[in-house]
């Protein structure tokens, strides 16, 4: 079987669905878009992309990803299956000649619909589109699956007590640095980094800061020190993020302002706390000091890559 797999894994989780398909002796192979850099030949051919992009909506550096992703499928040969995350970077036309490439050809979104549309691509393109997102499941029939487990599950264990994330600098800030606040002033131990271009001005004391993206591999100590993890949903999100599998694979507690998580059967709500963004911060202590209570091995295994993949290509 020969299974081709196309993403922007600028983050570092899609490489492990590739990982998870040759271990099962499977031919798998991968296009992370994100790598790819366009070199313009001159400075008068990045004038002319300017003037292409802002009046004819044509960009040379999308055209040059599209014929690579197409080329190197084509040198790769006839694919089993074609899996693609973020359809929504490249065009029906692409995405149609990438069809006749496969038997199978499969969308996987872990983003909403909402921030990224792919109503273009909804009919006629995909055999199948799988969605981590409630909402736009039941809106465009897609077919439901969350995001995976992709570690190997840990013993319960921690060093430290504090509640602990990463979490990009956008419309989620302000929550964030009240919940500092609050943290700080009922003396509860936490470790929030916050990254992009430029610290906000009104920055908690207590929250650090990074420019650079911080890839899963590079933390996993605090994985493995804290006791709770901090998930803040992003705006118009429906779905878990990869911070809800990766508590469930440390077996950690989780702090969530995502209220769907009440609709998982692997919810607990001795591990899983969830906040209202729009009211009041209010913690129980009890949360804090109750000791995780591990899920039963069933439910677990449900949400690991081994199961997802399983699933998505049909093994």
């Amino acid at each position: 079987m020969k299974v081709c797999l196309i993403s922007y894994d600028s983050t570092y989780y899609d490489h492990n669905i590739v990982n998870e398909l040759k271990r099962r002796n499977i031919e798998a192979n991968h296009i992370d878009a994100s790598k790819f850099k366009y070199k313009y030949t001159s400075v008068f051919d990045k004038i002319g992309n300017s003037i292409n992009k802002t009046f004819f909506n044509k960009n040379k550096k999308i055209t040059a990803l599209e014929d690579y992703i197409l080329n190197q499928v084509k040198e790769w040969g006839h694919q089993d299956a074609i899996l693609f995350i973020r359809p929504d970077k490249i065009s029906r036309k692409t995405h149609l000649e990438l069809k006749k490439l496969s038997n199978k050809y499969l969308a996987y979104i872990y983003d909403s619909c909402r921030r990224f549309p792919i109503d273009h691509l909804v009919d006629g393109v995909f055999d199948e589109i799988f969605s981590f997102d409630l909402v736009d499941v039941k809106k465009h029939q897609f077919t439901f699956i969350s995001n995976y487990i992709y570690m190997e599950k840990r013993p319960i264990a921690y060093t430290n007590e504090n509640i602990f994330i990463v979490i990009s600098i956008d419309e989620r800030f302000d929550f964030l640095n009240n919940l500092a606040n609050y943290l700080a002033v009922h003396a509860i131990p936490f470790k929030f980094m916050a990254v992009g271009k430029k610290a906000p001005e009104n920055i908690h004391a207590n929250i650090s800061y990074s420019k650079d993206l911080v890839f899963p591999d590079e933390l996993q100590a605090d994985f493995e020190n804290s006791k709770i993890f901090l998930d803040l949903i992003r705006k118009d999100h429906n779905g878990l993020s990869f911070r809800i599998f990766e508590a469930l694979a440390m077996q950690k507690k989780i702090i969530t302002t995502n209220k769907s998580i009440s609709n998982y059967d692997f919810y607990n709500p001795n591990n899983i706390l969830i906040l209202d963004e729009n009211s009041e911060i209010n913690i129980d202590p009890e949360f804090l000091k109750t000791p995780y209570e591990p899920l039963p091995d069933e439910i677990y295994h449900k949400y690991t890559i081994e199961n997802w993949v399983k699933t998505v290509f049909k093994l």
